[in-house]
């Protein structure tokens, strides 16, 4: 089945909200079999609408919209998915029953007149319940196609889907198999690396398929395999990762939900190892993303935030002659950093940051220099880098590389342990 998604709302296009409704749908629909072929995003103008709707049952079998059918003027989907139908609506008394309820639940006595507006449903349309909010989803079959109306607020769109919609649609439709997806991560090379030596895979792909991305600091290659059942889906996803493995299997750190973060913490405690981090222009976000990890207390002993040259001095005791005579913004100061923090707090491995994350340059420091330095077996290592996008992205890529940077270090460590 080919399923459109449409999400309405001006808001959207102008960027003011994130468009995290898309994201979800798709990835769920994927997963239990249906190909999500469009997304489209419309204002809420009525003809353009009109012409999205009209377009979208030329092209797929399952229209799903997200957003518009709230109290106001401006929610329009309802009115007209009915007029690209064909028909009127009449107001469901169940549906007005429970708007009811709802604002007797939220201290609120009653509701107001607008909000008779959602109890009104097309002619043929069923109800999808909306338990957490006032607007209910609905389900309308036209002419072979299936429109499905959801609110566009992202709680009360799950909570129709996982309650209503999804058992609905894996009852109405079940012989269209399932689409399953393996994500692998890679770090430590390019992108046209990557792709160079999976060429021949990429360009003999059929069921499943290849598809390359690059993200923060690793790469991503998705295999998705469309079957009959999960059963079959996974050998195919298995034989399908086994041929990718043979020609980048050195750079893959993990599957699916996997993190370097989480790469990192396994590696500390399959080396029986601690870490410490200091930072400055990463703000403490590397030691963040270590502690998204359940249970990264028993090897992360903690991390210093030592934004300003004061604070490198007095915490992580950066000589005063380093700070002067190379800057913050420098390699002797990153190795003294490193050294310092794991003194500091006794860690085996010390990790420290510092650089310009932009937008300006900083004592005569370009944007997006960066030093990273690993301090271990009494040795400490330094990176310079240089990263080229917005303060936000410098951040989280400086961060990510910096674990990297101690995966490569413990790695490498153990390589030699078990060559001696």
């Amino acid at each position: 089945m080919k399923v459109e998604i449409i999400t309405t709302g001006t808001e959207l296009l102008l960027g003011e909200i994130l468009n995290t409704n898309v994201q979800y749908l798709s990835r769920k629909l994927n997963s239990i079999g249906f190909d999500v072929l469009y997304h489209t995003t419309v204002g809420d103008n009525p003809e353009r609408m009109q012409q999205v709707l009209e377009q979208a049952m030329e092209r797929a079998d399952i229209i799903i919209t997200s957003g518009g059918l709230g109290p106001t003027r401006g929610d329009i989907t309802k009115e007209m998915v009915m007029e690209v139908c064909h028909t009127e609506s009449y107001l469901d008394l169940d549906t007005w029953g429970r708007i009811d309820e709802y604002f007797r639940r939220k201290g609120i006595c009653q509701p107001s007149e607008n909000n008779e507006k959602q109890a009104y449903v097309p002619i043929g349309a069923e109800v999808l319940q909306n338990d957490v909010g006032t607007a209910p989803g609905l389900w309308l079959e036209y002419n072979g196609k299936f429109f499905i109306l959801l609110p566009g607020p992202p709680a009360e769109l799950m909570d129709v889907c996982e309650k209503q919609l999804w058992p609905r649609l894996l009852q109405r439709f079940t012989d269209h198999g399932v689409i399953m997806s393996r994500t692998l991560h890679l770090r430590g090379v390019g992108e046209s690396l990557v792709a160079s030596k999976l060429d021949e895979l990429i360009q003999a792909q059929t069921n499943p398929t290849i598809a390359l991305y690059a993200r923060y600091g690793e790469i991503l290659i998705r295999l998705t395999a469309k079957a009959k059942n999960e059963k079959e889906a996974e050998k195919m996803l298995a034989a399908a990762e086994k041929n990718v493995r043979k020609y980048v299997d050195e750079y893959i750190y993990g599957i699916d939900d996997d993190t370097l973060g989480a790469c990192l913490g396994r590696l500390l405690k399959e080396q029986g190892k601690t870490i410490a981090f200091a930072e400055s222009c990463s703000g403490g976000l590397a030691s963040s993303l270590v502690t998204d990890v359940a249970g990264s207390s028993e090897y992360l002993l903690g991390s210093v935030v030592s934004y300003t040259n004061m604070a490198k001095e007095k915490l992580l005791h950066v000589q005063a002659d380093t700070l002067e005579h190379f800057s913050a913004v420098s390699r002797e100061t990153a190795c003294e950093m490193a050294v310092g923090v794991r003194n500091l707090l006794g860690s085996d491995i010390g990790v420290s940051i510092t650089g310009n994350a932009g937008p300006g340059a900083s004592e005569g420091k370009a944007v997006g220099l960066v030093y990273i330095a690993v301090a271990m077996n009494d040795v400490v290592y330094c990176q310079e880098h240089h990263f080229m996008s917005t303060r936000t992205e410098n951040k989280l890529r400086i961060a990510q590389t910096a674990i990297s940077m101690a995966i490569d270090k413990l790695l490498e460590a153990k390589n030699t342990e078990d060559n001696n």
